[in-house]
């Protein structure tokens, strides 16, 4: 994904506010191993957070081109990582995408771009499949669009019940995906490994 540039002033606050956490905690913010920490943590949250500064209707857009394919698209196995909302702490795993279209067709790569803006904000993984097929539906206006996402939880693994081998699987259709057999084919295609 590309790195848009920081916003100094933002930066800055972070910065502090990050320092005084590091005080809070117990530790010392001037201690050498600490002195540039509270910068990095602001540059990473900022990282971690660009899709709040990212239009991901018009990444789609972008790359529109009329197409007489009516057949299903699937970009399958997009890797991916976001910050839980509730604790802020990473859930990552892999987006499954198919949209059948409707005269229009996008760039490939554009749909794992929209996988990345969605999953660079604050998220649950229920609004973040609802967000990626939503934008596709409204972008396209396919004859259907499909998402599953399969993630593993950190705020599961580091915390509270500790199960680190839970996966959480969540999906999300529409038009002709409300077909069984159309949704069946979709599953089964994503279970097949690529021999790529």
């Amino acid at each position: 994904m590309e790195q848009l540039e920081h916003n100094p002033q933002t930066l800055q606050k972070l910065e502090e506010i990050f320092r005084q956490e590091l005080s809070l905690l117990g530790e010392d913010p001037q201690r050498e191993g600490l002195l540039k920490t509270p910068m990095r943590v602001a540059k990473a949250m900022m990282t971690f957070t660009q899709g709040y500064r990212m239009d991901p209707m018009a990444v789609l857009q972008s790359a529109k081109f009329k197409e007489d394919y009516r057949q299903m698209v699937i970009v399958k196995e997009i890797n991916f990582y976001s910050l839980c909302e509730h604790h802020m702490v990473p859930f990552y795993g892999q987006a499954h995408v198919a949209y059948i279209p409707n005269g229009y067709i996008t760039g490939l790569s554009k749909i794992a771009r929209v996988v990345d803006i969605f999953s660079h904000r604050l998220q649950v993984q229920e609004r973040m499949t609802t967000q990626i097929k939503d934008c596709i539906q409204q972008a396209l206006n396919p004859l259907g669009v499909m998402v599953v996402i399969e993630a593993k939880h950190m705020c599961m693994q580091m915390r509270g019940v500790e199960k680190q081998n839970s996966v959480t699987t969540t999906s999300d259709f529409t038009g002709a995906f409300t077909n069984k057999a159309t949704r069946d084919e979709f599953l089964e295609l994503i279970k097949q490994h690529s021999t790529l």
